[in-house]
């Protein structure tokens, strides 16, 4: 089980680092633009939430490679509060910004959490 827990921790860890590049560098680009649904003017309007907002996913993703290469209970303890963030910013942002976030956040993140707390 430590496997599967490891190998879902280190997803979700991908996936926030995915979430900074798109929201710091691809935000007014056409990958980002495309994956909001954003025109131009709104793009560049919205480009500094964005960049702030992909800062504070890569804050995840570092918070959640620490957990993996830290010693337990160290590791341990860090995966379970940096996946208890993502599961918590997945749930607001689903009833804030957009629904599809519980399954693109919250749910790999409750998953993943699931799985280290069976494995520890």
């Amino acid at each position: 089980m430590d496997i599967v827990a490891n190998v879902l921790v280190g997803l979700v860890a991908a996936l926030h680092a995915y979430i900074l590049v798109m929201e710091m560098f691809l935000w007014q680009k056409t990958p980002g633009m495309r994956f909001h649904g954003f025109d131009a003017e709104l793009a560049r309007r919205t480009a500094p939430l964005a960049a702030n907002q992909g800062l504070y996913n890569g804050f995840l993703a570092a918070g959640l490679v620490w957990g993996l290469v830290a010693a337990d209970p160290t590791g341990f303890r860090a995966q379970v509060f940096f996946l208890s963030c993502v599961v918590v910013a997945g749930l607001y942002g689903a009833v804030t910004a957009n629904r599809r976030i519980l399954f693109a956040q919250a749910l790999p993140g409750a998953l993943a959490l699931a799985a280290v707390l069976a494995a520890g």
